[in-house]
């Protein structure tokens, strides 16, 4: 007698759960779960990116359900017709919800559209006829190179009733995002291990959106402000453990570093557009304008397309006009 074989069972933290969606039928949740599932797992986005996507389709099928007055189903989706798109779309405007989150979420729900093409559940083509929202273009708003340096000095804390070693790390943590252009979860990603004492090294390896890791050069100078704060920090800061870290001790919220930035505009007379991530947008600014090159600066930032790095251009047009009139031999 043949032995009989059992069946193949599944583990059950590879079952996804479907999401809890009121306004759609089941098997619309199930796919939901599934598409985010894939966007996490095989295209690797953010989870900022992935909550985006999530609240975008969740007010999509919140408004459909509201819009054809039933539950939305798999069937009827795919029978979606670009009428009931631009509605949805003209409500999020009656919101005044801007261009950018239009274009993102138009961008997610066409990512699950087609997640549902190829799992076989219909081609929802009307997703695809409508236009992108235009979005007028801002240019980065680059703090002066003065404020910018007297952002990384701890004397400029000195009013605050804080210990001072939190003056030397706020210190530290904006003099890395001006010297080395990163963002500030990617500052504050870093571990202590990955950040050279000073003169035994000058670059970092920073890891940053979508996963993807880059080399940025770091100062010495930045390196020697870093070792200044560990050395005063009343915390351990092992080699596995973050490199800056809270008033307890433990990671470092970006929200403390943005609060620190309110503080010191007043101080210095800055603008509201003075943030932590403006000065990123000085780094690029300020290299430009010395000469960088600007692929150089497109790998330095670690934007993936040229064109994201180009509007650094636009700042200061006046210097790239001098350029031309120098450079070019019929000028």
């Amino acid at each position: 007698m043949a032995k009989s074989i059992p069946a193949k069972t599944v583990p059950v933290k590879s079952i996804p759960v479907p999401v809890d969606l009121p306004c759609a039928a089941e098997d619309v949740s199930l796919q939901m779960t599934r598409w985010l599932s894939h966007l996490r797992a095989e295209r690797r986005l953010s989870p900022k990116t992935l909550e985006a996507y999530s609240r975008d389709l969740r007010q999509f099928l919140m408004f459909l359900a509201e819009h054809w007055r039933a539950r939305v189903s798999l069937p009827r989706f795919a029978k979606l017709e670009a009428t009931d798109v631009r509605a949805f779309m003209a409500s999020r405007r009656a919101d005044d919800i801007g261009g950018r989150s239009l274009m993102r979420a138009l961008a997610g729900l066409r990512s699950f559209g087609r997640f549902l093409e190829r799992e076989g559940h219909g081609n929802v083509g009307a997703l695809s006829a409508i236009r992108a929202p235009k979005i007028g273009k801002s240019l980065p708003k680059p703090i002066a190179m003065v404020s910018a340096k007297r952002l990384t000095d701890a004397d400029e804390r000195a009013g605050e009733n804080r210990d001072p070693w939190i003056w030397s790390r706020d210190a530290a943590v904006m003099a890395l995002l001006y010297g080395s252009g990163l963002r500030i979860s990617e500052a504050l990603g870093l571990k202590r291990r990955e950040v050279p004492a000073p003169g035994k090294g000058d670059v970092l390896i920073v890891n940053g959106k979508g996963n993807k890791t880059r080399m940025v050069p770091v100062l010495q100078n930045v390196l020697a402000l870093i070792d200044d704060y560990a050395q005063v920090c009343p915390h351990p800061l092992p080699p596995e453990g973050p490199m800056f870290v809270g008033a307890r001790g433990g990671p470092l919220s970006p929200r403390i570093i943005q609060l620190t930035m309110e503080r010191l505009r007043g101080a210095l007379g800055l603008p509201d557009s003075a943030t932590p991530h403006a000065l990123r947008h000085s780094f690029a600014t300020h290299l430009l304008t010395r000469g960088g090159d600007l692929r150089a600066i497109q790998e330095l930032l670690g934007h993936a397309s040229l064109s994201t790095t180009q509007i650094y251009t636009g700042i200061d047009s006046e210097r790239l006009f001098e350029v031309y009139k120098n450079a070019h031999p019929r000028a």
